[in-house]
């Protein structure tokens, strides 16, 4: 699948990503860090990729319509998560996908 992580993501979610097959860019890579949300949900539509965040802004139906996009998956974290929270998030959607 063709991903691109957004910045909130690092470079060990990115390596989990690729190792499981996955066609993974990110925002960090790209040096799109700090680029408004419109700009980065248009590269994934233009590129074709499914978004993932931690960005919950993003999982708004009414304003980042589904059918418009390849996908957007936001990561959910519990309160005051580690660092292996984000990392065990990773892989449960690799596993779903």
């Amino acid at each position: 699948m063709k991903l691109k992580l957004d910045e909130n993501l690092g470079k060990s979610a990115a390596t989990i990503f690729r190792n499981a097959g996955h066609d993974t860019a990110t925002i960090a890579e790209e040096g799109l860090k700090g680029a408004h949300d419109s700009k980065i949900i248009e590269m994934c539509k233009a590129e074709a990729r499914c978004l993932v965040t931690l960005d919950m802004d993003f999982g708004n139906p009414l304003v980042f319509y589904p059918e418009k996009y390849n996908g957007i998956a936001v990561l959910r974290l519990p309160y005051m998560p580690s660092y292996d929270d984000l990392l065990d998030a990773c892989r449960t959607l690799i596993a779903a996908l």
